[in-house]
């Protein structure tokens, strides 16, 4: 059997009383008691207060808690829970304990270790043999306010769905999503459930489609305990344009164009080629209107592909691109190619003649004539060239 007493080494819990005291509401409760609301944070230790005008060594008292009617902790002249006696509830077992040392001034207060939201209730404190039915009521919530999860369940140019979780929450709070001017959006019903893993608290899921680029905030309020606790996240839709073309073709390539239009913050703009690589382009030429961006990028590409214009936020939001082919002439068949080797080929032909009539003039070359033409007589023929008759009288002499 486990046993621990609450002795002198503890006594530092009994100077958090007066704290409890001073933050503790103490209200009626319709039979003519006080009840004390005592609000702990969840794991922290919970003072319930409760006293006697006179020792309380040899009397009994009695702690139970209202709404399952569970046993707290039983102390009777010495002996308790802690010290062998049974019938405490499972629920507080270890984790309850009472003043003893104090017990001399009348003090019959416990205090709870490492409170949990199951903890949240109304406990009694009875003394059974007193005449005059002394006794005391302590409301004790226990405080969960874990901080709201927020995710973008999904997101398009023009909306964004997003989506605030608050797990574990105790007392159960009422979950909201509100603007960056801080008006409450009207949103889907929350989706609640109670946590599996901690009784008494609560797990609720409130999603919102939203349509304009802002900050948003989930906030989750307490209102039992007057807490609340709040996240934001910024949304970037992409309503920009995107757009990508042909300028004009140089000698050295084709001239791209790449535009962005009203684009909010200011996004980085990007040529890139069919492998994802960056092609260098000349600083982008940026334009400022009401707080959105026109931006135009340009540069000269000198190899056939596809080429993208990306641009890039750096809060939120995917990546928009457009994309388009590139054809970019082959120097070899292009018109400019031809007229250049035909102009070549003309100054050859040119120089070659005038060479050779250089030559001709200058006696280099001499054009050998045909004997056998009307043009060309000659003063002595052949035997090859005289006509038949001609050449028998030749003979014959």
């Amino acid at each position: 059997m486990f046993i621990r007493r609450v002795s002198s080494t503890d006594m530092e819990l009994v100077l958090l009383i007066s704290l409890f005291l001073l933050t503790a509401n103490t209200f009626g409760d319709g039979t003519g008691s006080d009840v004390t609301r005592l609000i702990v944070k969840e794991d922290d230790n919970a003072i319930l207060m409760c006293s006697f005008p006179e020792s309380i060594i040899d009397k009994m008292f009695d702690w139970k808690k209202q709404e399952d009617k569970k046993e707290v902790f039983f102390y009777n002249e010495g002996e308790h829970y802690n010290n062998g006696r049974s019938g405490q509830d499972e629920q507080f077992k270890g984790r309850v304990f009472h003043f003893e040392d104090q017990l001399v001034s009348g003090n019959a207060s416990i205090v709870i270790r490492k409170t949990q939201p199951g903890d949240s209730g109304n406990y009694n404190c009875d003394f059974p043999h007193d005449s005059s039915s002394r006794r005391a009521h302590v409301e004790l919530i226990i405080r969960a306010s874990p901080e709201p999860s927020l995710s973008t369940i999904n997101q398009t140019n023009d909306w964004a769905l997003l989506e605030c979780e608050v797990k574990g929450a105790s007392p159960e709070p009422v979950v909201e999503w509100r603007d960056g001017a801080g008006n409450i959006l009207h949103a889907e019903e929350p989706k609640v459930t109670k946590n599996k893993e901690k009784e008494n608290s609560f797990n609720v899921i409130l999603q919102i489609n939203v349509t304009k680029s802002d900050r948003y905030t989930c906030v989750s309020r307490q209102e039992k305990i007057d807490h609340q606790i709040s996240k934001g996240t910024i949304v970037h839709l992409n309503r920009f344009e995107v757009d990508i073309k042909t300028v004009d073709k140089t000698d050295d390539g084709v001239l791209v164009q790449c535009s962005v239009r009203g684009a909010s913050p200011e996004p980085k703009v990007q040529l890139k080629n069919r492998s994802g690589n960056t092609v260098p382009a000349a600083e982008p030429q940026v334009t400022e209107r009401g707080g959105s961006y026109d931006i135009i990028l340009q540069t000269t590409v000198k190899k056939t592909d596809y080429y993208q214009c990306v641009a890039t936020q750096e809060e939120g939001g995917n990546p928009l691109h457009a994309e388009t082919y590139v054809i970019v002439p082959d120097q070899r068949d292009s018109p400019t190619g031809w007229i250049v080797a035909l102009s070549v080929v003309s100054i050859i032909l040119v120089a070659v003649v005038v060479a050779f009539l250089l030559l001709l003039q200058k006696g280099f070359i001499k054009l050998k004539r045909n004997q056998g033409s009307p043009s060309a007589p000659s003063d002595s023929l052949s035997s090859s060239q005289l006509p038949d008759d001609e050449l028998k009288q030749t003979l014959n002499a």
